[in-house]
């Protein structure tokens, strides 16, 4: 039966001129979260979307299963502070993850800090944590609904008490404690007096650095550093090795950074105000990221001049570009993903080949590569070890493997990792399925790798269904990991699973990141709808039983893509969308974004991105018999990373011209949670919540069948 959609206001007199051209916002009243309207639309939505997913018959069985699939223990690596070991543990249905002490790698655990104990509904989660160098201190982050703001607190590793400070209005920050373990450096904004929760959509801006001291209040903070002329500037702050430097990263968008550092050592007094700050780097045109030091030497991680990436030396008493020394050359197609320093005198280091994951260990001298540890093919997801250490954990994840943690003992040569936990999922048999990689051709002929997941013993042919995954943007490389919703569909519902690796993600380097965005961002949609094509021409499914999914600059990718070729998809699920590409850069951290969108204040751009915008690009087409696909949006009310009210208008207007018209049978829905933000520290029964929606969706839409 086709969906009766609510009649939503459109105020016609909202009319913006982008150099020149007008530009109707009819829904810019939803841009206010906290208004009666606002409140009546969402509650409408809910009215239609509800009922709906209720009535799948299978919603009782699918959400039985992925409990059941769900409850599994999952383990971290565990990682040494002081004498004794710290591990993420869940045991399998815990909301969030405890953090247990060990006293060695053979001892009982013991709960140190259990976030499930903070909130009965477990939406109370550690966003970010540090220990203090002697691992007698251990700063900890709490966000609350899902939000990036976190108070951070203090607790006495001994003792297990907290002391009684709390840093609050804190945000994209990092914790780096000095190395006599009285004091972090943070990062927070200024005091609004609008609201901070979460569910607000003010910009964020005026980051500041401040130096905290234990065992005083908040408001005895140092200011330390602060940019009024470049209110998005946004500071991150690291403590070499030796403990006498703070390295500055200072970032405004998603890509490059400038590079400062102040010799705090040299300070008589400590710390009491702002820091004299050295430059390194001080123009955005590359990548620099601290890896180690050594006295006055830093280590560093960069794509300048070597797009995959290289690690270069700075000497910090002659930083002069000219005195820059490389350490380990870019690799002829392998991208540098991240390095750390263990032993003393190694490093190790991670490259992406191909989409898979290659753990090499190099001389920290003199950069030679002096092994490599085993993976199969698949992805480190987890990794733990410091310079004064002689081991390393790392965890290993692949599409039909929840995981395995190694140790390496590198005080032995041939260097040789043992299993220390192996994760095994109960009613799981990775054997009965497969992973193919394909390389296929986009609109352009760029070859673009693609991973499909099915069972053995499943005959392909025009009918079976298929999820297409995508991403492409940030330089964010989409890797093989474990799922448990993409095992139910692959064992119960008989859906074959795609993940394709467009281009905007960094899977190769700079180039490909490049080639996805900005003036190139429609090279993005054409790699996805290329990849609907190659499946649907290569007889995996058919476009009406192709479900398109992706996530944030991923839930603009599933919204482009339906508006430019509606007919090629059944259904598509966007999650926490970026819709709105002429105004995103107003909201909260939106403007850091503009690196990869551009922004429509620039005209050039605004040309641009007026062409794939979702909500603006939404229309009959002039076949009048082609439907737009079944579509399901995701939001939620703490999303203060892509704010809710990009999924609100986007929706309104979906309906509104797509919706109202008599051949439009596919529903168009949309889904708000409450007590949830973006994604990160969502509790376990949030998760299996949204999935059983999610999977309920596509059952109902496509017509499919559970299968036991």
């Amino acid at each position: 039966m086709k969906p009766v959609y609510p009649n939503v206001f459109k105020d016609e007199s909202v009319i913006d001129d982008y150099h020149g051209t007008k530009i109707s916002d009819p829904y810019r009243w939803l841009e206010d979260p906290d208004s009666e309207q606002t409140k009546s639309f969402v509650e409408a939505q809910n009215q239609i979307t509800e009922p709906f997913l209720k009535s799948c018959v299978h919603k009782d069985v699918i959400n039985k299963r992925l409990t059941e699939l769900w409850n599994y223990p999952r383990y971290g690596c565990p990682k040494k502070h002081g004498s004794r070991y710290f591990i993420y543990i869940n045991s399998g249905l815990q909301n969030q993850s405890v953090l247990y002490m060990l006293d060695d790698l053979n001892a009982e655990p013991k709960v140190f800090l259990d976030p499930n104990t903070l909130s009965e509904d477990g939406t109370i989660s550690l966003y970010s944590s540090a220990f203090s160098e002697n691992g007698e201190y251990f700063a900890y982050g709490l966000s609350e609904s899902g939000s990036d703001w976190i108070k951070i607190k203090f607790r006495d590793v001994s003792s297990g008490t907290d002391l009684s400070e709390v840093l609050d209005k804190c945000k994209f920050t990092g914790i780096a404690w000095t190395h006599d373990h009285k004091g972090i450096f943070y990062a927070r904004y200024n005091v609004y007096e609008s609201k901070s929760d979460g569910t607000e959509t003010s910009a964020n801006e005026h980051h500041k650095l401040y130096y905290h001291r234990l065992g005083t209040p908040q408001t005895e903070d140092v200011l330390c550093v602060e940019f009024l002329d470049h209110p998005k500037w946004r500071i991150g702050a690291e403590v070499s090795e030796c403990g006498r430097y703070v390295i500055l990263s200072i970032r405004e968008g998603c890509k490059d950074n400038l590079l400062y550092f102040s010799d705090i050592g040299s300070l008589p007094n400590g710390i009491q105000g702002k820091l004299q700050l050295t430059p390194i780097v001080e123009n955005f045109d590359s990548e620099y990221e601290y890896v180690t030091s050594e006295g006055s030497i830093i280590t560093l991680r960069t794509n300048k001049g070597t797009p995959h990436y290289s690690l270069i030396n700075i000497d910090l008493t002659k930083p002069d570009p000219n005195n820059w020394v490389v350490l380990i050359g870019e690799d002829s197609k392998d991208v540098l993903e991240w390095a750390d320093c263990a032993r003393g005198d190694l490093l190790i280091v991670c490259y992406n080949h191909d989409v898979k994951h290659v753990l090499r260990v190099h001389d920290l001298k003199s950069g030679k590569q002096l092994g490599e540890l085993s993976l199969d093919p698949g992805t480190v997801v987890g990794y733990s070890g410091k310079k004064k250490n002689h081991e390393i954990f790392y965890h290993f994840s692949s599409f039909l493997s929840p995981g395995t943690i190694y140790r390496c003992d590198l005080s032995v040569q041939p260097f040789q990792s043992q299993v220390y936990k192996d994760i095994e999922v109960s009613g799981f048999e990775p054997s009965e399925y497969k992973v193919a990689q394909v390389f296929y051709p986009s609109k352009d002929g760029t070859k673009i790798p693609m991973y499909i997941l099915q069972p053995k013993s499943l005959l392909l042919d025009s009918n079976t269904p298929c999820m297409l995954y995508g991403y492409g943007g940030f330089n964010i490389s989409v890797m093989p990991v474990f799922s448990v919703t993409r095992i139910v569909l692959l064992r119960h519902l008989g859906v074959i699973t795609a993940i394709a690796n467009l281009r905007g993600g960094g899977e190769y380097g700079d180039s490909w990141h490049d080639a996805g965005r900005l003036f190139n961002k429609q090279n993005v949609f054409d790699d996805f709808q290329y990849a609907a094509k190659y499946l649907i021409n290569e007889k995996y499914t058919s476009a009406k039983q192709l479900i398109i999914n992706g996530g944030s600059n991923g839930g603009l990718l599933v919204g482009a893509c339906i508006n430019q070729t509606p007919e090629l998809f059944g259904c598509a699920i966007a999650e926490v969308g970026v819709m709105d590409m002429l105004r995103f850069h107003k909201f909260t951290i939106g403007h850091a974004w503009v690196s990869d969108y551009g922004s429509s204040e620039d005209e050039k751009h605004f040309q641009n991105l007026i062409r794939f915008s979702p909500l603006h690009n939404i229309r009959v087409k002039n076949d009048k018999d082609t439907q737009y696909p079944s579509t399901l949006l995701l939001t939620a009310d703490h999303d203060d990373r892509v704010v809710p009210l990009h999924s609100f208008k986007f929706i309104a207007e979906l309906q509104h011209v797509i919706g109202s018209r008599a051949n439009q049978k596919n529903p168009l829905m949309i889904r708000i949670d409450t007590k949830a933000g973006h994604g990160y520290g969502k509790p376990t029964t949030k998760k299996i919540q949204e999935q059983t929606d999610i999977l309920c969706f596509i059952i109902l839409c496509l017509g499919l069948k559970y299968y036991d």
